[in-house]
């Protein structure tokens, strides 16, 4: 049964994830300085690693799909999928990458694009730019999310454990004394890793809306509005903490969803359709040949600026994906019951990254065909402040204040569900597995989050951010091989007659 009253993995991480939102806020530039120096370090000395790792992700992925182990049911034979697929599909996107699209959906494609072009000429930089984003935000990256989702679905609703990143271990191994304490830091590492994290898209989207929100109502300076904003988040989530997570996340998501699918269709309308479709289907075809190889590159034989931006977002990226795999995967083995591990693998890796490959073709797209057949305004704007790339490219079509304010609504949507999820998540590890946390303990987690975020946002400086995310995380590099090693252990033992 899980632990009602408070126990010392609660209190330790809440003592933990408080003292770091307190060093933030006492020293942000402190902080993140540390984080990057740590993280430049580690990149250093094991990126292959990391790719490594995220590659061999995905080769479990399509294993398991594929292999006699897909047909087994994330339960009972007989359990039936808690939530329907549509809405399953985009709560688990809302809460993995959400504010992350709208925030980078122009300016990582054009970035990309201006490193390269030192090195070759404008279409192909363009080209290899968005073939990067696409690596960086697809089937590598869910591939990551799907297998610990399904490693945690697999123990927690076919084998009657909890919802734990210890259960696998303890359920594999046994129970001796050292079996307990090492089980014990894989949760406790959990916590810290998935409240850091999601506390640096607190910041991301912050960052964003304010800028939304200073343009529309013609703010000259976007931080003036930065206290509000924060306010007005931490206020909206605080009503769905307290509510069931059906009803709860499943409107919050679905209603960003309903924007951000909107929004991009009406860019893709509105937009050089032609240009766009061709640079979709050519970056599709370029991504799907050459995924797998790319997904083993280290760039440790290129220029030291091209291994610097390598390590900056690829490398950045995969880690950042595993800070937030016990996170999402948690969330979404929690409302995947009753799925095939096929069903769940192909749901979780195939659809989200379609999705992105054409969100960032044609945001990434419209970027392009401003710097290769326009004046190449956005290029200028994103190398001043990414937070600004997305509404300067809405500027440039009609109904720009409509297609503004319905991204910072999509974004202010994403980034609270995202801390919906992530404070139900931390609640159900914190009460030792209870898959129904009681809105207290989600709320105190709420608030812990909203600290946090704090801290984030008054480092100010996105890639220190994201170095503080990467650190986080750097444990978990270690313990989802191990977690990959407990899975195959218990389906050898499933019996298929």
């Amino acid at each position: 049964m899980p632990n009602k009253s408070p126990s010392p993995l609660l209190i330790t991480a809440l003592a933990i994830s408080a003292a770091i939102a307190l060093w933030g806020i006492l020293d942000p530039q402190g902080l993140g300085s540390i984080a990057a120096a740590a993280v430049a370090t580690q990149f250093a000395s094991r990126g292959w690693f990391i790719m490594l790792e995220a590659s061999g992700l995905l080769f479990v992925a399509i294993f398991l799909a594929f292999s006699r182990f897909g047909k087994i049911r994330l339960g009972p034979d007989d359990a039936e999928p808690e939530f329907s697929t549509p809405a399953w599909i985009a709560m688990l996107f809302a809460a993995g990458m959400g504010i992350g699209l709208l925030f980078y959906g122009a300016a990582e494609p054009l970035t990309h694009f201006e490193e390269l072009r030192q090195f070759t000429s404008d279409p192909q930089a363009a080209g290899h730019g968005l073939f990067v984003t696409y690596l960086n935000w697809g089937f590598h990256a869910w591939a990551i999310y799907g297998v610990v989702g399904l490693i945690i679905a697999y123990f927690a609703y076919r084998r009657q454990r909890s919802l734990l990143l210890s259960a696998p271990l303890t359920d594999s191994i046994g129970d001796a004394p050292w079996v307990r304490v090492l089980a014990w830091l894989f949760d406790l590492t959990t916590i810290v890793a998935i409240a850091v994290g999601l506390s640096g898209s607190l910041a991301m989207g912050v960052f964003q809306i304010q800028t939304g929100v200073a343009g529309l109502l013609g703010i000259a300076d976007p931080a003036k509005i930065t206290i509000p904003v924060f306010v007005a988040m931490c206020i909206a989530f605080v009503i769905p903490l307290r509510s069931d997570l059906g009803d709860g996340m499943s409107k919050l998501s679905n209603a960003a969803m309903s924007i951000a699918v909107g929004l991009m269709l009406y860019l893709l309308i509105a937009g050089p359709t032609s240009y766009l479709m061709n640079g979709i289907v050519t970056g599709f075809g370029r991504y799907v040949f050459n995924v797998l190889p790319a997904g083993f590159a280290t760039a440790e034989f290129f220029e030291n600026s091209l291994v610097d931006w390598f390590q900056g977002w690829t490398l950045n990226y995969m880690i950042w994906w595993l800070a937030w795999s016990p996170f999402v995967g948690i969330f979404i083995a929690r409302i995947s019951r009753g799925r095939t591990i096929r069903e769940f693998l192909v749901g979780v890796i195939v659809a989200p990254t379609l999705f992105s490959i054409l969100w960032f073709g044609i945001f990434g797209g419209l970027g392009f065909f401003d710097a290769l057949r326009s004046d190449g305004a956005l290029s200028a704007i994103n190398k001043e402040n990414l937070d600004a790339t997305t509404f300067a490219l809405l500027e440039k079509f009609p109904l720009d204040g409509i297609t503004r304010l319905a991204t910072i609504v999509a974004a202010f949507l994403f980034v609270v569900t995202s801390v919906v999820s992530a404070g139900f998540t931390l609640a159900m590890i914190g009460s030792g597995g209870d898959e129904n946390p009681s809105p207290r303990l989600r709320t105190i987690w709420g608030g812990i989050l909203a600290a946090l975020g704090f801290a984030m946002v008054l480092v100010g400086d996105i890639s220190l951010v994201r170095s503080i995310i990467a650190l986080s995380a750097i444990s978990f590099v270690f313990i989802v091989p191990v977690l990959v090693v407990c899975l195959f252990r218990a389906l050898k033992k499933e019996d298929f007659k």
